[in-house]
């Protein structure tokens, strides 16, 4: 959580932590939004209940099952935004079309914080989290149809292996 001496981020602003599965996008996301005082918005509960049910079927989703969820994540951050000035949101927002369908949808600014880990640390947390939809199986089309942001996107890329204060730490120092 920033400190009394630390400047809060500039309003507007939405902060989407974003990833494949298991990257720890929710942990670092609600963290964020605990230090600006804002909701967490947890990406997952906006799917449709279809494309979680093809999700665990263990089918990823296309493009047409994630526009309309991408649409109604970013009106509820530009709501968040509107109400408290700052809006935090975990999101995979894994190829840069979807990036730019959030941006448009929230109509804010937008900064990206990219949590990265190896293959294998991931296939582990899919495999250690119980009750999560998502199947370990859809790690492999996660990681191919990611594309890490590009400089203009004004994106932060960090390791999701190092310490959950650390991560934190560095991400409230870049975003204030």
């Amino acid at each position: 959580m920033p400190s009394s001496a630390d400047p809060a981020p500039p309003p507007p602003l939405a902060v989407i932590v974003m990833g494949v599965s298991g990257c720890g996008k929710s942990t670092l996301g609600a963290l964020l939004a605990d230090g600006f005082d804002c909701p967490f918005l947890e990406g997952d509960s906006f799917h449709a209940a279809e494309a979680v049910e093809k999700m665990r079927s263990g089918r990823p989703l296309t493009d047409e099952d994630r526009w309309p969820w991408l649409d109604r994540l970013g009106q509820a951050v530009a709501a968040s935004i509107w109400t408290h000035g700052v809006a935090v949101a975990a999101c995979s927002a894994l190829r840069q079309a979807y990036r730019d369908r959030l941006r448009v949808a929230i109509g804010a600014p937008v900064r990206f914080i990219l949590l990265e880990a190896s293959r294998d640390r991931l296939l582990m947390r899919l495999q250690n989290r119980p009750g999560h939809y998502m199947p370990a199986s859809l790690l492999d089309s996660q990681l191919a149809t990611l594309e890490r942001p590009s400089p203009q996107e004004r994106a932060m890329i960090l390791n999701s292996d190092a310490p959950l204060a650390e991560l934190r730490d560095r991400s409230f120092a870049w975003l204030c």
